[in-house]
């Protein structure tokens, strides 16, 4: 699982590279002069396995088929799955000794227990979202719930979030992140904080301390999340969104190359990025 001798390049596998965001992150390391694509991994009952994965990816061949076999050697794996195949690829990958990018979402607390585990001997990113833009808007909005945190009359905190029809989980990873660092920010202030996952028939007034999720699922939305901050007399909207997936593809390979002769630990995109307070 090391780099393979006279090769300066991220030796990049792909799990669940035959799916959406897999295809995408084929895609954005091949306009990449210092990635090479030397695996890419899929289950044996996909469709197209054995196919090449540049094609399959609408690009040009790239002589890397799509395979259930892990590679012999690479510099990292950048999964972008299902949750039920998570346990496989954190074995798997630790077994070959391959730092690991896990963009899956909706991970159980088992899953990201282990993830902890393995991270003691190699280093791991995990994050709910990759794209830089999320990131940022996270820390954003970790910013402004600390500042807003006492002001007169309180204020409300609500999160709705935008993904196409296919999205397997609700809310999305992204947006619990989002409350999950907003719900770190006011809880000295406000004392116990209170996830509301929708709203339907009598009930009644809302109280302080409330984080309201709303998920939304409609066509090929690319992914969409908007945090409002309402107070009396103002609000706060911070909002992001995807205009394709390009975007969490470019993360991910960036996280993978922010890995390289990175010690064991386990890390976010915050890291990655230079964003950590």
């Amino acid at each position: 699982a090391k780099l393979r001798p006279m090769s300066s390049k991220l030796q990049l596998a792909v799990h669940g590279a035959g799916g959406r965001m897999g295809r995408r992150v084929l895609a954005m390391a091949a306009a990449e002069s210092d990635v090479e694509v030397v695996a890419a991994i899929e289950h044996p009952s996909h469709a197209q396995m054995g196919e090449d994965s540049g094609l399959a990816a609408g690009l040009a061949a790239n002589n890397v088929p799509l395979s259930s076999d892990w590679p012999h050697y690479a510099s990292a794996v950048i999964d972008f799955s299902l949750p039920a195949a998570v346990d496989q690829v954190i074995d798997a990958a630790a077994a070959a000794k391959i730092p690991m990018v896990i963009a899956t979402t909706g991970l159980s607390d088992g899953q990201k227990d282990k993830l902890a585990a393995v991270a003691k001997s190699m280093p791991v990113v995990v994050a709910p979202s990759m794209s830089p833009a999320v990131n940022v808007a996270m820390r954003s909005v970790a910013q402004i719930a600390r500042s807003l945190s006492g002001v007169p009359g309180g204020v409300d905190v609500e999160i709705i979030e935008r993904h196409h029809r296919f999205k397997v989980d609700a809310p999305s990873g992204t947006a619990l992140r989002f409350g999950e660092l907003i719900a770190e920010a006011i809880e000295p202030v406000v004392g116990s904080v209170t996830h509301v996952h929708g709203r339907h028939g009598d009930t009644g007034a809302r109280t302080a301390g409330e984080i309201g999720y709303h998920a939304v699922r409609t066509g090929d939305d690319f992914g969409r999340h908007t945090i409002v901050f309402g107070m009396m007399g103002e609000r706060i909207e911070v909002d992001v969104a995807a205009s394709s997936r390009d975007g969490y593809a470019t993360g991910a390979i960036t996280a993978a190359k922010w890995l390289l002769d990175r010690p064991p630990g386990l890390y976010d995109m915050f890291d990655v990025l230079g964003l950590r307070e």
